[in-house]
């Protein structure tokens, strides 16, 4: 699979590390920055991940911030994102599972190098299942992204 990872200056170093780790899983990872620890505004690194996830130069997409909160709501402004902001490999898997989440957010103020290995790969073995309530609800969650930002 192809994935992109993007984060602010705070997550630079758990950035690097889950870079690597998903590269050891055999994933192609391109990493779209920042790779300073100078200020910068996560809105940009989740926007980022998003568009690159939408446009389809990657399957999917990783983004950090301090909290993977404000980067996972950038993320979710972009069309056809569905970021999920976790802490717990639990939720990352369920992400997947039930709501198709192709954006993985967390924090790097809030979960250590070992954790977020273990949240990256729940969410990377997990797969959507479709059919049912859960293609159901993920065409729901498409028809409010649809009606609040107009179709194309």
């Amino acid at each position: 699979m192809k994935l992109v990872i993007g984060g602010d200056h705070s997550a630079v170093d758990l950035k690097e590390a889950i870079r690597e780790h998903v590269a050891s899983r055999g994933h192609d990872i391109v990493d779209l920055g920042t790779n300073s620890r100078e200020s910068t505004d996560y809105p940009v690194w989740g926007r980022l991940v998003g568009e690159a996830v939408v446009r389809g130069d990657a399957e999917a997409g990783i983004a950090i911030c301090g909290t993977g909160v404000g980067i996972s709501i950038t993320a979710n402004k972009v069309r056809g994102v569905r970021a999920a902001c976790v802490s717990d490999p639990y939720s990352a898997q369920m992400s997947k599972r039930h709501n198709n989440a192709n954006v993985l957010a967390f924090g790097a103020r809030v979960v250590g190098v070992d954790l977020a290995k273990m949240i990256v790969d729940a969410w990377l073995d997990a797969e959507f299942e479709q059919g049912g309530r859960h293609t159901h609800r993920v065409a729901l969650i498409t028809e409010v992204d649809e009606h609040y930002r107009g179709e194309d």
